[in-house]
């Protein structure tokens, strides 16, 4: 009895023992809960994910209800999956360490949380290996009333010799659901974000990105999931995420044998160890992600709320509209022409003229994409009197004046090529691979990175009216090799994530700087849109196609996870469609216009004059408002949104007809609306009409937020008013 009575004594003291030392970590937000435990090997394992719960000290349960792990077959609900020890599944990291050995193991250490400010909070979980020197500190930043949560990694290397990362994501999610639907993008130039949605079955669904720079183009780094079932605009549950890199990445969603969904994300490995020496410290790029139980629209303006407050620059302000040259003009111009189209600019009512592709290069003249790039000196031939002159010039005329750079490349045909071959990313014993008739500077290089701030400085220093500048990208890393890389005796496989090191400081400095200047971030149109870029930028180009028709669903999808006030759109002659239906859909975000405007028929000046004021008028609630989705284009023969302000006395709805392939030419059924009060009447008008045309909806009607998110309004969509735009007003 006695010895029965020990055991049953010890058995009970090692047990409150272990419960005693289990910690258990919440981050959370207003509406939602990612929680850490340690077990009883003093790993720390994700337990629960998705709604917070009341009660804060019943998170200490959560793990004791789902079979969450095999300790037969490794563990699977880890929080950072280290490989080589008891883990069997996909890592987050791998390492080799000096002595060669691959394995790792990371047991929990300590973890605090401090609060930044009455919204944001910080989490820092330290993890270290028993046997080696290797350090893993997990950051969760929390975002309470936006509802969204950044998370990233630093690993330390203590050891007295170099480790080799293999791999080293930036998160490690684990999820718990009936079944799981993956929506990601893939495209090509001038047709970006193409949706693809597909329940996850059992295995590893990869997306991901090689190209080095604008590694956009055929799959972007956004994403969303969906739970049990697929997410609608207003119901089900999903997340939406990103990670924040412009350079090559890899995610990977794997259901496991428990039926359970593990998610990794960060760097692409793909050609990427990374060889951290001893004493120093590797921080990944950031995953951001947003969790809603009410649908995509929810998800997606907690995104839009977080960017706007937290992470682009002036999210909060307000932006210039312009008119382009580049349609007008393309590479032929001279100041004399371009001067001639600022006063253009200044009847239009824009606020600023930019002078787009080709205005450098003097030995080789950039009179076409195949020269120049790199000698970012003006042309004495189209330029005489310098940029200086044409920014007085656009002053006098009454409008600012801004200009197109890209700065990262260079083309084989230039001044600085001949110069300087060895600042080029280039095998040197192999042919070169060209696209867009160029090749990429090798930002790895400080040197380069020198060369790169000086050109944006030297602009701002010279003509210190300068208003704008348009950062673009055009071309992808061929035959990957550094020649700074290999005088400093570092690995090549270090150069794809060097390179975006090297470009964030040039843009970091930039901004520094230059803290206000308005900078568009365009990579032969939405190639490198990612919230890595976009701390550094006001705005995106989100493609270089500005045919009306497919701006719509490429702004649709985009809208998910950018703001409009961030999304430039602009008006050009790509389609045969009226300028009215192309100027409204430019107006959802943040309007321009490329497009010859002496050239413009009467009418068409008459109403693109008005349409900018009219504009004027809403873009406070485009900007700032919070949007809804009223009917997918991808499921109707119409497409309609709205944008309502923070206090829902105003709102603006934007209806196009985007097919009459089945013979339906008019709007089947009212439109629902969405986000006003139900309990306030509105005023209904139509604005921005074509001269000489009548609105058939009568503005003098109130109707009740009720009546109009019940049973809707009836925009009179039709062929002949192919784009209607209405302003909705509470009734004074």
């Amino acid at each position: 009895m006695k010895v029965v009575t020990i055991s049953i004594l010890l058995f009970t003291i090692l047990n409150t023992t272990l419960a005693q030392a289990q910690k258990t970590i919440a981050i959370t937000t207003n509406n939602n809960a990612l929680v850490l435990q340690t077990d009883e090997d003093n790993r720390l394992n994700i337990v629960h994910f998705g709604q917070r719960l009341a009660d804060q000290q019943e998170y200490g349960a959560v793990a004791s209800q789902y079979n969450l792990f095999d300790n037969n077959a490794g563990m699977y609900n880890n929080a950072y999956t280290p490989a080589g020890t008891f883990n069997l599944s996909e890592p987050a990291i791998a390492i080799t360490h000096a002595d060669g050995n691959m394995s790792l193991e990371l047991k929990y250490v300590s973890s605090n949380t401090q609060q930044i400010d009455d919204n944001t909070s910080l989490t820092a979980v330290v993890l270290k290996d028993p046997v080696y020197a290797t350090e893993v500190t997990l950051f969760y930043k929390a975002w309470n009333k936006e509802n969204v949560i950044e998370q990233w990694s630093v690993i330390k290397n203590n050891e007295k010799k170099p480790v080799k990362l293999e791999k080293y994501a930036s998160a490690n999610l684990y999820f718990v659901a009936g079944n799981y639907y993956l929506t990601h993008y893939h495209g090509a130039w001038a047709h970006e974000m193409n949706p693809e949605e597909e329940q996850l079955t059992h295995g590893i669904k990869t997306i991901d990105s090689k190209l080095g720079t604008r590694t956009n183009l055929f799959e972007p780094p956004s994403f969303m999931i969906s739970f049990d079932k697929p997410a609608g605009e207003d119901e089900g549950k999903v997340l939406l995420g990103q990670l924040a890199w412009s350079g090559n990445f890899k995610i990977d969603c794997e259901v496991d044998s428990y039926n359970n969904l593990r998610l990794i994300a960060g760097i692409n490995p793909y050609a990427s160890e990374y060889l951290l020496a001893a004493g120093q410290e590797f921080q990944t790029p950031s995953f951001i992600y947003t969790y809603s139980q009410h649908g995509k629209g929810e998800a997606s303006r907690n995104l839009h709320r977080w960017a706007t407050r937290y992470r682009i620059v002036n999210g909060e302000g307000s932006r210039l509209t312009l008119l382009n040259n580049w349609e007008s003009t393309y590479f032929d111009f001279d100041e004399n022409k371009l001067v001639s189209l600022f006063k253009g600019a200044k009847e239009l009512g824009v606020d600023l003229f930019l002078l787009d592709d080709g205005w450098f290069g003097n030995k080789h003249p950039r009179n076409a994409d195949t020269a120049g790039l790199g000698d970012w000196q003006e042309n004495v031939q189209k330029l005489p009197h310098g940029i200086g002159y044409l920014v007085k010039e656009a002053a006098a005329a009454g409008v600012k004046f801004g200009i197109w750079v890209e700065p990262e490349m260079v083309n084989p045909k230039s001044e600085l090529y001949e110069k300087h071959i060895d600042w080029v990313i280039r095998q040197p014993q192999r042919p070169e691979i060209y696209f867009r008739n160029q090749l990429v500077l090798d930002l790895s290089n400080p040197e380069v990175q020198n060369f790169v701030f000086r050109i944006l400085d030297s602009l701002f220093i010279k003509n210190p009216g300068l208003a704008y500048l348009k950062w673009d990208c055009n071309a992808v890393i061929y035959n990957a090799h550094s020649a700074y890389l290999q005088k400093q005796g570092l690995p090549q496989s270090q150069l794809y994530v060097a390179y975006v090191k090297g470009l964030y400081n040039v843009m970091k400095r930039f901004r520094d700087k230059y803290p206000q200047v308005p900078v568009m971030l365009c990579s032969g149109g939405g190639g490198r849109v990612d919230y890595g870029a976009l701390q550094y930028f006001t705005e995106y180009w989100p493609s270089d196609n500005t045919d009306p028709l497919e701006r719509i669903f490429i702004q649709w999808e985009n809208s998910y996870f950018y703001p409009a006030i961030a999304s430039c759109n602009h008006v050009t002659n790509w389609s045969h469609l009226p300028i009215k239906y192309r100027t409204d859909v430019a107006m959802m975000g943040k309007l321009g216009y490329d497009v010859d405007v002496s050239k413009l028929e009467s009418k068409d000046w008459q109403f693109s004059k008005q349409a900018v004021a009219t504009y004027d008028s809403i873009k406070d609630v485009v900007w700032h408002g919070d949007l809804y989705r009223l009917v997918n284009p991808r499921e109707n023969n119409i497409a309609s949104l709205m944008f309502v302000d923070s206090v829902k006395s105003k709102a603006v709805m934007f209806t196009y007809l985007v097919s009459s392939r089945f013979g339906q030419t008019s709007t089947p059924l009212p439109v629902k609306l969405k986000g006003l009060d139900a309990t306030r009447r509105y005023h209904i008008r139509e604005i921005n009409l074509y001269p000489d045309t009548k609105s058939s909806i009568d503005a003098s009607r109130t109707y009740s937020g009720d009546f109009l998110m019940t049973v809707g309004f009836n925009p009179g969509i039709s062929q002949r008013r192919a784009s209607v735009v209405l302003e909705i007003a509470e009734e004074k």
